[in-house]
């Protein structure tokens, strides 16, 4: 059985990741419609005062994009902070 490399693995990963980045950077969704999401995600999802926190965080990160006119960043922001809530 052949094993891959590091740098194999990493490039395979890249050729799959990247798309999707490109992607949303090109499409982004508004960002006050992420927000609602990151919003609702928070009241229906029990987590730990660290989480929440972190949560909150990046929350007011995307919400400073948002207002920035930064709808690409915003998402990112919003689907970390979506990631940490299980989402």
């Amino acid at each position: 059985m052949k094993t891959l490399s590091l740098a194999a693995l990493s490039l395979i990963a890249a050729v799959n990741v990247l798309p999707a980045i490109a992607s949303a950077a090109e499409n982004p969704v508004p960002c006050e419609k992420m927000l609602k999401d990151v919003n609702a995600a928070l009241q229906a999802t029990k987590v730990g005062d660290a989480d929440r926190a972190k949560v909150n965080d990046l929350r007011a990160q995307g919400l400073e994009r948002c207002k920035a006119d930064d709808d690409a960043g915003a998402d990112e922001l919003f689907a970390q902070a979506l990631k940490a809530l299980g989402k």
